[in-house]
């Protein structure tokens, strides 16, 4: 098991029509496009925490950008297994895939952006589940496990948004008292 997803080291599924295989390596292409916008996505945010020396913030953005590369590398594994080539063509990621890159223009509004992709993703790869519909368990598997971590990334990216709005009220009462205080002398 790496970062919570089960190693894959079974192969094609036997068994299955071509018309099965190349529906499932085409929906692993497009998963892993969405992978590869969340890394480059949490990548980019990670440089912009650093460059404002917002330390765990980076840490968290480098975090989900390394996550986010396991699934990438996991997805790739599987799409080879089945006897496809992965698709690591940048080109045509952005605008094919079923998540968003929300450059955003402050912190929350990238975390919150973050959400909404991870959501999206998420919605994703349980259609492709029910479209498997058991007709390969190992990449259903795979997929639950991916989910799985996709769930965690939600839950964070929440704990994220609130630490940070409580951060800004919390900053703003200081604000707001200092000048309240001083505007009373």
């Amino acid at each position: 098991m790496v970062n919570g997803c089960f190693v894959l080291n079974e192969g094609a599924v036997a068994g299955w029509t071509d018309v099965d295989r190349e529906t499932v390596l085409n929906l692993l292409n497009e998963i892993l496009a969405i992978e590869i916008v969340c890394v480059l996505r949490y990548k980019r945010q990670e440089s912009m925490a650093k460059e404002v020396h917002a330390g765990s913030l980076a840490a968290e953005f480098q975090k989900l950008a390394q996550d986010a590369q396991v699934h990438v590398d996991l997805v790739a594994e599987r799409i080879t297994q089945l006897e496809g080539e992965p698709n690591f063509t940048p080109v045509g990621h952005l605008m094919e895939n079923h998540s968003e890159y929300i450059e955003g223009s402050s912190f929350r509004e990238m975390i919150k952006g973050d959400w909404v992709a991870e959501r999206m993703a998420i919605d994703f790869y349980r259609e492709m589940i029910r479209v498997i519909n058991g007709k390969d368990p190992t990449t259903h598997r795979m997929l639950e496990n991916i989910v799985a971590s996709e769930k965690k990334h939600t839950a964070r990216l929440i704990h994220l948004m609130t630490s940070f709005e409580q951060r800004t009220i919390t900053s703003s009462f200081h604000s707001n008292r200092s000048f309240i205080a001083s505007n009373q002398r």
